[in-house]
């Protein structure tokens, strides 16, 4: 089994409640909390679909502009 360690930017640190997106407000938790029930992340899934419809605002939305 091939484990998957986070990356994280250096001196960047997110808590359990977190927004990591803004558009839809996934926490850090929820996307945690999406692999471990489903073995991968639907989360994503929904982001990247909802990106590819025109409907993301993280330029906006997200305090970095990302």
């Amino acid at each position: 089994m091939i484990e998957i360690e986070p990356k994280q930017a250096k001196g960047d640190t997110l808590k359990d409640d977190d927004l990591v997106c803004y558009c839809f407000k996934y926490t850090k938790k929820d996307i945690e909390n999406d692999w471990r029930e489903n073995g991968r992340s639907l989360i994503y899934r929904k982001v990247a679909a909802e990106k590819k419809s025109g409907r993301c605002n993280c330029a906006t939305l997200n305090p970095r502009g990302r």
